[in-house]
């Protein structure tokens, strides 16, 4: 143990406070990294094993009906490894005790082998037995959310006959880890749920024998994917199929890599608010620890240390500092990372959790915050080497005290004696206050941060929702059906109004980019299914032409005025030159609208709708879920009111963890940056303090010279930390941009108002631990001391 050691381990004690203090912003940033980065890698791992281990498959395509012996034309295709047929359909489901109507997947089981493709993972029971006919395994949290068990009975309409399915088992999916209804943006397992079944039973119902309607296929790992769908599409053109796609276009992947892709956005962003706070603390507190030391400085200096061995010293006491958060955070980090990646195994039903995190996370943070804490003590060290032995034994020449031009001010010679003390202290420092204020600050942009998520929310479902859906229930139909379909819909018990809608797979084309999607047709004057823009303003729809989302434009790199190639993948599928008539903005998916007569002149057919909206009386609504259970040509219904709630239910899930990590970490940034600033300006201005007090001055007195600079400053880094978080948020929202939804950027003044009283708390808090040190001031001691 050497003298220079001794001495560190001394000054440690010393500040342990402030030490402390800084620790934990630091301590915050690494749990953040650390955090984010384990959950990358455990998410991504979890992912990986449970596709590896359960065969995901690559590629996936649908059509109406396609003989059997299509899967060896397609088995030949170069780059295919496996290929899997299946019969795939939608179906209404009737479950004792839920008056709701309940929309089921039908997908086939084989019979007599294990599935090459997309294996189930079973839960309990068992799968169904070979030949069985009313046998079933259900998903999982299909089963939970209704209490369905092994043995338990549903009823289903299987083409438009009702059937009595037998419970025999339950099973997750790697195809389903976010199971979403046909319409649905969160999943609901109350109202829609996955029921497999074997081949011979769903053939026999459907008139499929020696033929399927959906299709998988693995490939080689060094195989050109698009290249494989291309000559896929092109095979199942003639039976009906819509278009081929990419696992990273699997609805239920693509939200899981989302996830994960928004966890980095975190891990790049949030962490360096917390690091470079810390480095500009540990600045501070170095900085004024070599003032104080200044003579201890000229007498080591004069004792033979050279000027490394000083400077390697208080290098040694920022990296002690940083060691310590890197010590508290990794920890955090871990059980933050652990628990938070329980919750998305949950939440995405992922049967096995993969946390086994690596060193590259730790020695990412490590490297990051130690890096950070000495960038931000270069300054304070530099300046300790540089002092010759001679001067620094001389205490250092006082600030300018000449009064300042605010003196002149009428308002300020109005001021008592104390808050002109104030006023000086902080224009004598101006760079310290600024640090300060912009500490508090980007505690304050933190929560700006995290809340910004719930009036991002409130606002896309008054959009989305409220504003632009006039309808209560939304029925998709099996089939592209007549337009006389509304006539049925309009006898049905407690409906006021219907509203048809039609949509048609396409893929757009603009010079060298296409997008596989639909065109929706819609009335010219909507009633209940209303066209809105993201500004809540509805969008005029021309008699010709195609009106398009912004996002879809993007993807095309198209603009207004443009002829854009639409191929049809249904029907006679015309390929057609359109012209982009206007675009809109919005939150949710890429859609395009045409006027529904246009849409139904272009495809040659008779008017016709796919999906039909209703507006119905509350008081009939049992009876009208009765009639629609009975309804066979159903595929998906949705309860605008049921989506809501699902809506706002599964985002809390993660949201509010989400919002109370980081208002945690908030606040202990907050107090760590009035804690210190608190702190030093006692430790500077003690002497001063205790000459007040001896001329008379009270305890009170005093408290408001020491605090309400701090006050002052926490003032000041409000409006600061306000304009700071909208910064941020939009840069987070701007990141978090996708082809399904974008986060719209608003910021209530209840947000601001929140996170600005979460930083004046933590002054309060610091207010009080200062005042009782306050209290404790040895007079005698402090006058005794030297300048």
């Amino acid at each position: 143990m050497t003298p220079l050691n001794r001495k560190l381990f001394r000054g440690l004690r010393h500040i342990k406070g402030q030490v402390i203090a800084i620790a934990l912003v630091m301590a915050s940033g690494v749990a953040v990294l650390v955090m984010s980065l384990t959950n990358v890698e455990a998410l991504g791992e979890s992912a990986a094993a449970y596709y590896e281990r359960f065969r995901f498959a690559h590629v996936f395509a649908e059509v109406k009906r396609a003989p059997q012996w299509i899967a060896q034309r397609v088995a030949r295709i170069p780059g295919v490894q496996t290929v899997e047929t299946r019969i795939v359909k939608p179906a209404m489901v009737d479950i004792d005790g839920f008056p709701e109507p309940v929309v089921g997947r039908l997908v086939s089981l084989p019979d007599y082998t294990e599935p090459l493709l997309n294996r189930l993972v079973i839960r309990s029971g068992r799968t169904h037995a070979p030949g069985s006919t009313d046998e079933a395994v259900l998903s999982e949290p299909f089963a939970e959310a209704h209490g369905l068990g092994i043995g338990n009975r549903i009823r289903t309409v299987i083409n438009g006959h009702w059937r009595e399915l037998r419970v025999v088992g339950t099973a997750l999916s790697p195809e389903y880890v976010y199971t979403l209804g046909p319409g649905a943006l969160m999943p609901d397992d109350k109202r829609f749920g996955v029921i497999w079944m074997g081949r011979e039973a769903l053939a026999g119902a459907y008139d499929l024998d020696g033929a399927f309607n959906d299709i998988s296929l693995r490939t080689m790992r060094s195989a050109d994917r698009q290249l494989i769908i291309d000559r896929l599409d092109k095979l199942l053109q003639t039976y009906g199929g819509i278009g081929a796609y990419d696992r990273s276009d699997q609805i239920s992947n693509w939200f899981l890599s989302s996830e994960i892709d928004q966890l980095k956005t975190i891990s790049a962003i949030l962490p360096t608010i917390f690091l470079t706070v810390a480095a500009f603390l540990a600045n501070m507190v170095l900085a004024r620890l070599i003032a104080v030391e200044r003579a201890e400085i000229g007498l080591l200096k004069a004792f033979g240390y050279n000027r490394l061995e000083i400077g390697w010293h208080y290098v040694k006491l920022s990296l002690a500092i940083g060691a310590i958060g890197v010590l508290i955070g990794g920890a955090l980090g871990y059980w933050f990372g652990r628990y938070n990646t329980q919750v998305y195994a949950e939440f995405y039903r992922l049967p096995f959790l993969v946390f086994n995190p690596s060193l590259k996370p730790f020695l990412i943070a490590a490297l990051t915050s130690l890096g950070a804490a000495l960038i931000g003590t270069l300054s304070a060290v530099r300046q300790a080497i540089r002092l010759p032995p001679a001067e620094a034994m001389h205490p250092p020449a006082p600030p300018s005290f000449s009064q300042s031009k605010l003196a002149e001010i009428w308002p300020f010679r109005k001021l008592d004696q104390p808050t002109h003390i104030i006023l000086r202290q902080i224009l004598r420092w101006p760079l310290r206050s600024l640090v300060t204020s912009t500490g508090i600050g980007m505690a304050v942009a933190v929560l700006v941060i995290a809340l910004h998520w719930l009036d991002a929310i409130d606002h896309m479902v008054d959009v989305y929702f409220l504003q632009a859906q006039r309808q209560d229930i939304t029925v998709g139909l099996m089939e592209t059906r007549p337009a006389q379909v509304l006539q049925g819909f309009e006898q049905l018990p407690g409906v006021m109004a219907t509203e048809g809608l039609r949509a048609v797979a396409v893929r757009f084309k603009y010079g060298a980019r296409e997008h596989r999607g639909s065109i929706q047709g819609v009335p010219q004057q909507q009633r209940l299914q209303l066209v809105y823009d993201a500004n809540g303003q509805p969008v005029e729809l021309p008699p010709q032409g195609i009106v398009v989302s912004t996002m879809l434009a993007q993807i095309l790199s198209a603009s207004t005025g443009d002829i854009i190639t639409v191929e049809v993948l249904e029907g006679r599928r015309p390929v057609l030159r359109i012209p982009v008539v206007d675009t809109f903005e919005t939150y949710i998916g890429t859609p395009a609208y045409m006027n529904i007569r246009t849409l139904n002149d272009i495809m040659r057919e008779e008017p016709a709708v796919s999906t039909v909206h209703l507006q119905v009386d509350e008081a009939a609504k049992a009876l009208l879920f009765r009639e629609l259970k009975k309804t066979p040509q159903t595929a998906s219904l949705t309860i605008k009111k049921a989506a809501i709630d699902t809506f706002y239910a599964t985002l809390a899930e993660t949201l509010f963890i989400f919002i109370t990590f980081f208002a945690t970490f908030a606040g202990v940034l907050a107090f760590g940056v009035t804690y210190n600033s608190s702190r030093i300006a006692l430790s500077e201005r003690g002497r001063e303090l205790a000459t007040l007090r001896v001329l008379g001055f009270s305890r009170a007195e005093i408290s408001y010279i020491l605090l309400g600079e701090t006050a002052l400053l926490t003032l000041l880094a409000l409006p600061l930390g306000c304009l700071i978080g909208y910064g941020l948020a939009r840069l987070i929202t701007e990141s978090f941009v996708t082809e399904l939804y974008r986060v719209p950027m608003v910021i209530e003044s209840a947000t601001f108002g929140w996170a600005a009283v979460t930083g004046l708390t933590a002054a309060a808090i610091t207010a009080v631990v200062v005042r009782r040190r306050l209290d404790r001031l040895d007079l005698i001691a402090v006058l005794k001391t030297r300048e």
